[in-house]
Parts: structure tokens; C-alpha cells; sequence
């Protein structure tokens, strides 16, 4: 698979930089598409992290706390919760346990580098990822603060699939390092610096619309609410979030 040139990079961080504060979702969509295709992958993910607690267990409290795929299915969020479950059972898989080995700073893994050879015979292969196809996984960790990264998945799905290459990681890394301002965007849509949840679905919708700068009144006629519960939502999100209304809202989404 041909390494990424700088072109294309600087092609995505143009193209994702056009997305405004009330884009996030569609600037999502964007970013996972271009890269699965800058690193040749057939599935790509966003996911969010937060640790609970310091020196709680084997992952220091990491949590996986939101997962978004480019290509959803309900089978895939099905998987995630599973994984959430085994966590919280303390039965953690080592890749997962080499992955938040650098929690602190930016980095990209392979999975098949983080595991043993025998690690593919083990009943935790079979039924997490033999079932979904998965044959390599090129993981990049943005950390926001102490508490917080951000992740993109690129997962190569086939057992005709090749590996993901050094050159892969090397163009990758390259791409995703200038990603800082990106993922604290999305950890902001998904509620991430403020909670251990992440935002519902409809504060999500009602939170793009504010930011849009959409007024009450429209933000209900366009998601079929009244205005007054459009209005019991936007005080919780502006609750949530710490800050006095729709401007100070959209300062906190531009950084200001």
C-alpha cells in the first residue's frame, strides 16, 4: 500500500479545516472517510476516552467512553459495549493494556505489532474480531489534558488484507499529529470535557443548531420539538458546559 504524500495530507487538513463549529458531525464523516482511504482501510472509527480514577486498575482508569464508525452497524456497537463490559470486569486484553502504555502523548500503534503471534488463537480474537473480519487495526491517541484522548481507528477488514506497513504509521502519524484542535472539538460535541457520558443524542442535535446560531424557535421546527423543551435543553447544555448562553458557547467551541 503506497505511503501517504505530503499533498494529500495537507489536501485533508484543508478540506476538514472548512467544516465550521456547527459541522462537527459532518466533519467527522469527512475525516474518517479521507483517511481510511489515505491508509487503504475499509472501516475507521472516532472514539473517546476519560479515566475515572488514578491507579484503579491494570489501564490506570482509562475508559472508553464514545465510539463513532464511518461505516455503522449495530452488530459493531454491539462489540463495543461488549468490550466496555470485560473492562469493567477487569478482563482486559493485552492489546488494549499496550495501547494506553503512552497515555500522555500522542501516538500510533499497529495492533499487530502490540500483540504475540499467539495471540491470534486466543478465544478473545475468535469472538471479537474473527466475527467482524477485522485483520489489522492502525490506532491514533490524541491526548486533550490528563483525563481525556481522543482516538482514530483505521481497521483493514479481510484475511486477504495486508498488514498495516511502517510507511502506513509514518504517513499517518504524520496526518493526524496536527489533529489537536479537531478532537477537542468532537470531545466537546460529545460532552467528553464535562461529563463521563457523553451527550445524548438530541443535546447533540440541539447543541449543532445552537451553534449554527439557529433560534429556539427554529431549532424546534427543524427537530420537531416545542420551543419550550428546545429551551430545557439548551439551559442544560449551557449548564453543562459551564458557560453563560449561546455566546459563551460558542467561544468555548473557538477556543477564545
Amino acid at each position: 500500500m503506497p505511503a501517504t504524500d505530503n499533498s494529500s495530507t495537507h489536501d485533508f487538513w484543508d478540506g476538514l479545516a472548512e467544516f465550521g463549529p456547527a459541522q462537527s458531525s459532518a466533519a467527522l464523516e469527512y475525516a474518517l472517510a479521507t483517511l481510511a482511504r489515505l491508509a487503504g482501510a475499509q472501516q475507521a472509527y472516532w472514539m473517546g476516552t476519560v479515566r475515572l480514577s488514578h491507579g484503579a486498575d491494570i489501564l490506570d482508569g482509562w475508559r472508553p467512553a464514545v465510539i463513532r464508525y464511518l461505516h455503522p452497524r449495530e452488530a459493531l456497537e454491539t462489540n463495543f459495549q461488549a468490550h466496555c463490559r470485560l473492562i469493567e470486569q477487569g478482563r482486559i486484553d493485552p492489546s488494549i493494556v499496550a495501547n494506553m502504555r503512552g497515555a500522555g502523548r500522542y501516538r500510533t500503534n499497529l495492533h499487530h505489532e502490540l500483540v504475540e503471534p499467539e495471540w491470534y488463537e486466543s478465544d478473545f480474537h475468535r469472538v471479537y474480531f474473527v466475527p467482524y473480519g477485522l485483520r489489522d487495526t492502525l490506532y491514533m491517541a490524541m491526548p486533550l489534558g490528563e483525563d481525556i484522548e481522543c482516538w482514530f481507528g483505521l481497521q483493514r477488514i479481510g484475511p486477504q488484507q495486508p498488514f498495516f506497513s511502517q510507511a502506513d504509521k509514518k504517513s499517518l502519524d504524520h496526518a493526524g499529529r496536527s489533529l489537536k484542535w479537531f478532537h477537542r472539538r468532537l470531545a466537546l460535541h460529545y460532552g467528553l470535557r464535562i461529563t463521563t457520558k457523553p451527550l445524548a443524542p438530541t443535546e447533540r442535535r440541539v447543541l449543532e443548531h445552537l451553534l449554527g446560531g439557529d433560534t429556539e424557535t427554529g431549532i424546534g421546527t427543524a427537530l420537531g420539538l416545542t420551543t419550550a423543551t428546545v429551551h430545557t435543553y439548551a439551559t442544560r447544555i449551557y449548564r453543562k458546559f459551564n458557560v453563560q448562553g449561546r455566546n459563551g458557547l460558542t467561544a468555548l467551541w473557538l477556543g477564545r
